[in-house]
């Protein structure tokens, strides 16, 4: 059997940054890191019909809330920029994973002075984006009983490619913030 090695707890990050999985702070996080991250992975575990970032349904649930809870919509998926999009079925079963989740979203949310709670527009807009998400990118089949009752975006998806998600991401950031530079 091959001996895994022992890499420390760390990835190195797309801006260059030494970041700790474990003990992640505030000073790792990099919107640059997270906007490109995201724009790279693709959500359902790549069983879309074609590549559909989780960067560009960030974008899109931020448009589906109110204002002040734009930030938060857009950045609500941001641990997955560091620990990738593991299918909500499997992230149940395996409590250390939720807890490696948990002390990352804890620090996203201390850099980007958000509260940690989701608040209930973003869990809607999660919800909505799901729904239309099933329907526009996935292969038919059985129904899924959370989203029953769920409204649908009006606008179909249209998936944009890596570099475009990344880019809408950042302008997407400074719109919300006002901010000129991340």
């Amino acid at each position: 059997m091959t001996q895994i090695p022992d890499l420390g707890g760390w990835i190195v990050t797309s801006t260059g940054v030494r970041f700790e999985l474990l003990a992640p702070t505030v000073e790792m996080i990099h919107l640059e890191d997270i906007a490109h991250a995201l724009s790279n992975v693709c959500r359902f575990g790549g069983h879309t019909h074609v590549h559909y970032s989780v960067a560009q349904h960030s974008v899109l649930a931020s448009h589906l809330v109110p204002p002040a809870d734009a930030l938060y919509a857009l950045l609500h998926d941001a641990t997955e920029a560091y620990i990738g999009d593991m299918v909500s079925p499997l992230k149940q079963v395996i409590p250390q994973f939720r807890e490696v989740e948990h002390r990352l979203w804890s620090a996203i949310c201390r850099r980007f002075e958000l509260p940690e709670q989701m608040p209930v527009s973003v869990k809607r807009a999660d919800l909505m984006m799901l729904a239309r998400e099933r329907e526009d990118l996935l292969p038919a089949g059985e129904p899924w009983a959370l989203l029953e009752g769920v409204e649908l975006p009006s606008e179909p998806i249209r998936p944009w490619g890596q570099r475009r998600a990344e880019i809408e991401f950042m302008h997407r950031f400074l719109k919300i913030t006002g901010v000129t530079a991340p």
